[in-house]
């Protein structure tokens, strides 16, 4: 009981501590440690693969999820540690407002992912347990996402005569197929993970689903057939990943805001989640 008091107090302690009072100290150092391991399996990535590809692929994709939720739980962070200080946001707090003038720019949401409501409450701790979620669902869906990538390659072989078409028809068949069915399981995937039964499932996709993938048109499309035009089929699963670092930290800032709206909702016995 006294360890755990103790250990409590530690974390709260740590997690009160920010850099020149506008960056969170336990997300940087995480940050960090997350850019560590991810420099080492670069360094050597190709050793790795070869010797295990697919399990290089989970670990890769394991820390890459990890370094965006990371991202976003500090883009939360510092959004609302301006807004809790006396007298709010200032001219000084350029971060600060940036990701507030991104968050009010969203085309995809009707919503802001921090919304200011939250003036006065104490940034949220580090959150590990989502910190894990986010890394163990990249380390289960790479083998999908290898497999799928595989598939393709053979389905629709590039060759030095015909490069364009057959990049052209992968991203038609991973944006068609495999886009829609992958954000659906996301949410659902994360919202089991956090509790939730069917009805948060439902109600996550419903006012989360459209949106998301409106975004996902937007953004994925140019992103795979460069993918799929210039990069070997090994790295492919990383590119992706490295650049959805900043998607992947949206999904998350996405699905943190519609858990917190549905925590704060009152609850009624008349209320019906459709």
């Amino acid at each position: 009981m006294a360890f755990e008091v103790q250990r409590r107090r530690f974390l709260r302690t740590i997690n009160s501590k920010f850099i020149y009072g506008r960056v969170p100290l336990v997300h940087t150092i995480i940050f960090f440690l997350e850019m560590a391991i991810i420099s080492r399996i670069a360094a050597k990535f190709n050793g790795y693969y070869a010797d295990r590809p697919v399990l290089t692929m989970m670990i890769t994709n394991a820390v890459l999820g990890g370094i965006a939720d990371t991202v976003a739980q500090s883009i939360t962070s510092i959004r609302l540690a301006a807004l809790r200080k006396p007298g709010g946001i200032t001219k000084d707090d350029t971060i600060a407002i940036e990701i507030h003038e991104l968050d009010r720019k969203n085309p995809f949401n009707d919503h802001d992912l921090i919304p200011d409501s939250k003036v006065g409450i104490q940034p949220p701790p580090f959150d590990f347990e989502r910190l894990t979620r986010f890394m163990a669902y990249g380390f289960m869906m790479a083998p999908v996402q290898f497999k799928w990538f595989t598939f393709l390659s053979r389905a629709f072989p590039i060759t030095k005569s015909s490069g364009l078409g057959p990049a052209l028809k992968m991203v038609a068949f991973d944006q068609l197929i495999f886009a829609p069915v992958g954000i659906a399981l996301f949410f659902t995937v994360m919202t089991v993970a956090e509790g939730g039964g069917r009805r948060a499932v439902s109600h996550k996709l419903r006012d989360m689903y459209l949106p998301t993938l409106k975004a996902n048109f937007m953004v994925w499309p140019l992103v795979q057939i460069i993918n799929f035009r210039l990069m070997p089929i090994q790295f492919q699963l990383p590119f992706v990943s490295t650049v959805g670092i900043a998607w992947t930290a949206y999904l998350s800032l996405s699905n943190a805001a519609e858990e917190g709206e549905q925590k704060s909702a009152p609850q009624s016995p008349q209320l019906r989640l459709l």
